[in-house]
């Protein structure tokens, strides 16, 4: 999160524990609560969610939220509304909201952490077949069923495989998501030079299909020739821009396990270790992926995605199955 969203977000709890303090009493007889407490707990709500972002994952903090109202929840069942129905005493606002929040936030943490989580695409890594504005669903539980924060499969479903498209916690900053292709697993050699990826020494079938141009960030054109590669019986678009380097040397980082991986000038290689994957963008001149910081970690995985349901400037995309 950037620092000034820090901000607003700690001014919205200041605001919003003001308004729950200082914003009356529900009259008697009246059903809810005035406005102006019902506003403070949703600033705490929001703010109190962007404070915490800053330092832990979305789903840790969703984890936090509902650890918070659900303990409040099972209080007030088991122990407070006893003693109010013994001595008439009314429902305290903090109660009556926190058991209210309670089962949304609960139904929205375990869809996000076992079922299907959305995603933006933030940039141009994964063109052609993903543009920025995309929105995406990623299937949680198609790599197995996982603990949520600690991410550790529990209940094994299907493994990961060359050529899905998968949403990762982005090694450097486990607090930020990234897409991009696996291309490697674990054991597998992979080599990116002059442009062509082979695997374990097999170099992947692919064939010239025109060119692609697109508009980056609303200023440069950017000219591509455009590539279908099948990886493991799986087709897809591929873009390179020629006379660009495979691989900016300058950027590349001292990451886990650099030692497996060589790089020269025409390229790389790299041996992917036990646990890990190794991940490339479909653009590949114009990816921040694995040959610049390294392996996937498993328990970095979030998810496969497998489709488009909105993109409010091409409408055309929704339904796109993510191959």
């Amino acid at each position: 999160m950037g620092e000034n969203l820090f901000w607003v977000s700690v001014v919205a709890v200041v605001i919003g524990m003001l308004l729950v303090a200082f914003g009356g009493q529900r009259e008697p007889g009246a059903k809810d609560w005035p406005a102006s407490v019902q506003w403070g707990y949703l600033a705490l709500v929001i703010g109190g969610f962007g404070v915490l972002a800053n330092y832990m994952s979305f789903t840790a903090v969703m984890l936090v939220f509902v650890l918070i109202t659900g303990a409040v929840w099972a209080l007030d069942k088991w122990l407070l509304a006893k003693k109010r129905d013994a001595s008439g005493a009314p429902t305290t606002h903090f109660v009556e909201y926190s058991s209210g929040f309670f089962p949304v936030i609960l139904v929205v943490f375990l869809l996000r952490s076992f079922l299907v989580e959305p995603f933006q695409i933030p940039s141009s890594s994964m063109r052609p077949g993903l543009v920025v504005g995309d929105f995406i669903l990623v299937n949680k539980f198609t790599y197995g069923i996982r603990v949520p924060v600690l991410n550790n499969v529990v209940v094994p479903v299907n493994k990961v495989e060359r050529g899905d498209v998968v949403v990762f916690n982005y090694p450097p900053n486990p607090k930020v998501n990234y897409i991009k292709r696996v291309i490697g697993l674990s054991g597998d050699v992979v080599e990116y030079r002059n442009k062509r990826l082979t695997i374990n020494g097999k170099p992947l079938k692919d064939e010239n299909d025109g060119t692609y141009d697109y508009l980056e960030q609303g200023m440069a054109m950017i000219h591509n020739d455009q590539f279908k590669e099948t990886l493991d019986g799986k087709t897809f678009k591929t873009l390179n821009i020629p006379d660009t380097p495979v691989v900016a040397l300058g950027q590349v980082s001292d990451f886990p396990y650099r030692d497996q991986c060589q790089y020269d000038d025409n390229g790389f290689i790299c041996k992917v270790p036990a646990g890990h994957y190794f991940m490339l963008g479909d653009n590949r001149d114009n990816s921040l992926d694995g040959r610049y910081w390294g392996f996937v970690d498993d328990k970095l995985m979030v998810g496969k995605a497998f489709l488009i349901w909105m993109n409010f400037s091409a409408p055309s995309r929704i339904g796109t199955m993510i191959r």
